[in-house]
């Protein structure tokens, strides 16, 4: 199963990588490049890797790894966005001991994004497919509403996106899903490339018990836009800590990001 796992990241990223670079890559500075890749509505095709360890996990204070391949993809010249999270998790027992490793439920969202003024909008549905096995995942087919909202003044980048999903189907012995994700970024593009940003993912599982439905972290990215020959490449790591949690789960999370750029869309060729 791992094997076969990353023989398709693999495959994906020599796909992505295959496709070609448009004229607009000589045209972008690295800031336009750092501020397209933090903006998840630019018309720009994108192949994110990133990789959340999260500490101190359950009773025994052990170490959770998920790394989630996301690629990101426009249509009809950015009108279209979608966005696909494969997570593989690297998930520890609760006992002193045992690690289970796989494939955790699919996250798929398409987001219209009209034409707008001073700001960027999109909004579309996200679905969840119940990839997962074991207790890598919810056995159980969920969809709601996403919706992000970016704003990009001068050297920044702010924006919101937030999303509620709710199951409709899947195994009747698995508990139902009612959750939210709140995600703020603000970052603030310096000279060369580099980058500062916040960006936590705030959770709330409305299923769970009041005192442990939400999760809202706090920490600080830095990154910087570097070239493999022609191929941007956005790099980043950060630190996060859990102002507020569940019981049991993690204190930290250590975030590193890799994210492959193509500038051009898959749909209309630049001119």
């Amino acid at each position: 199963m791992k094997n076969r796992i990353m023989k398709i990241s693999v495959i994906v990223t020599i796909l992505f990588c295959g496709l070609g670079f448009s004229g607009a890559v000589a045209q972008m500075s690295q800031e336009e490049l750092a501020k397209a890749a933090q903006n998840p509505l630019a018309n720009v095709i994108s192949l994110p890797f990133q990789n959340n360890t999260n500490f101190n996990l359950g009773p025994h204070y052990r170490t959770q790894d998920i790394l989630n391949i996301q690629p990101v993809i426009p249509f009809f010249n950015g009108r279209l966005i979608t966005r696909t999270i494969f997570p593989l998790i690297w998930q520890p027992e609760m006992a002193p001991s045992g690690t289970y490793f796989g494939l955790s439920d699919i996250q798929f969202t398409a987001f219209y994004s009209p034409d707008t003024k001073g700001f960027n909008i999109g909004v579309g549905p996200i679905i969840v497919f119940p990839a997962g096995s074991g207790s890598l995942g919810s056995h159980k087919w969920s969809a709601g509403p996403s919706l992000v909202i970016i704003t990009m003044p001068g050297h920044w980048v702010i924006g919101l996106l937030a999303n509620n999903i709710w199951s409709f189907a899947g195994n009747h012995d698995m508990s139902d899903v009612n959750q939210m994700l709140v995600q703020y970024f603000i970052n603030y593009n310096l000279p060369k490339g580099w980058f500062l940003s916040s960006a936590p993912s705030i959770t709330a599982n409305w299923m769970a018990a009041t005192e442990n439905q939400w999760t809202v972290p706090f920490g600080l990215t830095a990154g910087k836009l570097v070239k493999f020959g022609k191929l941007p490449v956005n790099l980043s790591v950060g630190g996060f800590y859990n102002v507020v949690k569940p019981d049991y789960a993690s204190d930290w999370t250590v975030r590193a990001v890799a994210s492959l750029m193509l500038p051009t869309t898959i749909s209309k060729k630049d001119q």
